[in-house]
């Protein structure tokens, strides 16, 4: 289950390993003999950091991609980092309209703003301009990635009530999954510690520093977002404005532990390293590394035939996480072996954008509209990689019923695949063909085969009068509007 935020929050944690700790109690927790011993308790350094985070938030239409839906009201935690600023989770505040944030104790809500996000790492940066909301409040200081069976504590405001918990868990392993909110795979923490409905944004601490953020749960497992991929989105956001996003390979591979596959491939029995499939063309790697190169190592740390690499002594990480701990643009020395023989390549390495979106956020959907007929760009199925920058699928989403559309409806959801018989290239290229259309008759082919013909001029004609008729207010979205 992804732990989201929530409308409403509780103090009670269930789950059988973690320890809930509420204010009115906190003398329980300090008996515990390792809380009693520090300078700092895990408690007091939460009361002066965590806070309650309030978003009303409204997401798009999947249906009418001119509009929003109805505007709802969630929860989740965050803390104060340095600079005054509050760190909490991408999806606590995604498709926000209004956010506001409490410190604990306090019955005033303070308005903020979210100054910058990073939905692949579900993580937010806000910023509050009051004065008074900051008095006594403390940043937080972040450590390293906790060690197995070492112990953690989570805290935030979890649904059924206003004050802050705490439970205690024991981190399980350290490894690359993917993230629930944009589905991209980054480094996490696993731990028992509960991970409940409105802990999401809130500090995961051990020996009085930050180790994560939490971030989602699964039945009695919690999940936390490690500091290595909490700081390079804080140092992303200081050095560009925004953040970035993370760096990739672009590649698609297959691991190398078959005894035939490592001779075919001319690999000695000491060459550890995985075999490339496949080269995303929009990645800063393509016409450099070719299909059946063996990636052996990335500046210096050799791959292993299962995709892993060496992370602290005892422990292994895949290999992505090098790759996305980079900055855009950093030069990265690849070594690979071709044909039986070693090569070394240096590549400015650069985040690869997807065909398309798969989760999108913070703002209404591309669409364009033309006789009713209404197109979107459109998910592409698993395994799908674009051929040059700025190709998307298109589909015709439904058809809007008018005289000129008659006898279409069997082409809903169907794939847009030429125009006037130039292939589609995106959804702005669509919009072109059909608005440039020099013909009589506007010819739009779609998959399997099928084909709609429409009269240019009525179908310009028609368009206005459908809008008006369903509520529709313009033939396009507003990032269509400019180009």
């Amino acid at each position: 289950m992804f732990i989201g935020s929530a409308r409403i929050l509780i103090l009670r944690c269930s789950n059988t390993s973690s320890q809930s700790v509420n204010t009115t109690f906190s003398r329980r927790f300090s008996s515990v003999p390792a809380a009693e011993n520090a300078k700092d308790s895990v408690i007091d350094l939460a009361l002066n950091s965590v806070v309650k985070v309030f978003c009303s938030s409204s997401k798009s239409n999947v249906l009418q991609p001119w509009q929003k839906n109805l505007p709802r009201q969630c929860s989740g935690s965050g803390f104060v980092i340095s600079n005054n600023k509050i760190l909490t989770n991408a999806h606590v505040v995604a498709d926000h309209t209004f956010v506001q944030v409490r410190k604990h104790g306090s019955p005033t809500k303070f308005k903020a703003e979210v100054e910058s996000v990073g939905h692949a790492c579900d993580l937010a940066i806000l910023k509050i301009k009051s004065k008074t909301f900051w008095k006594d409040l403390k940043p937080l200081d972040f450590g390293d990635v906790p060690f197995p069976k070492e112990t953690v504590f989570v805290v935030g405001y979890p649904r059924g009530g206003d004050n802050i918990c705490i439970t205690k868990g024991v981190v399980s392993r350290i490894e690359v999954t993917r993230y629930s909110h944009s589905k991209t795979s980054l480094m996490t923490i696993q731990t028992d510690a509960a991970v409940n409905h409105g802990n999401s944004g809130g500090p995961a601490f051990m020996d009085n520093k930050v180790v994560g953020v939490a971030f989602q749960g699964f039945k009695n497992t919690g999940y936390i977002i490690p500091t290595p991929v909490v700081k390079h989105f804080i140092s992303g956001v200081e050095e560009n404005g925004k953040f970035p996003g993370f760096c990739s390979l672009g590649i698609s591979c297959q691991h190398m532990q078959n005894t035939r596959m490592r001779n075919y491939f001319k690999m000695t029995p000491k060459m550890t390293g995985i075999l490339i499939k496949r080269i995303n063309p929009l990645s800063s790697s393509y016409g450099i590394l070719k299909k059946d190169d063996i990636l052996l190592s990335i500046d210096g740390v050799s791959i292993g035939n299962d995709e892993t690499v060496v992370f602290r002594k005892t422990e292994s990480i895949n290999f992505s996480h090098l790759v996305s701990m980079k900055k855009p643009r950093e030069t990265t020395t690849l070594k690979v072996l071709r044909d039986g023989k070693t090569h070394e390549f240096n590549i400015n390495i650069t985040p690869v954008e997807p065909l398309i979106q798969v989760c999108q956020f913070d703002k209404l959907p591309s669409y364009y509209i033309f006789a009713g007929l209404v197109f979107l760009p459109s998910t592409p199925q698993p395994g799908t990689v674009p051929k040059k920058a700025g190709e998307q699928i298109v589909q015709l989403s439904q058809v809007l019923e008018d005289e000129t559309t008659v006898g279409y409806t069997f082409s809903n959801n169907s794939r847009v695949k030429k125009v006037n018989g130039v292939q589609v290239e995106n959804l702005k290229h669509l919009r072109q063909l059909i608005e440039k259309c020099c013909t009589e008759d506007l010819r739009i082919d779609l998959e399997n085969d099928n084909t709609i013909i429409i009269g240019y001029k009525s179908g310009k004609r028609a368009t206005p009068k459908i809008l008006k008729r369903y509520g529709i207010p313009s033939t396009m979205s507003k990032d269509l509007q400019s180009s």
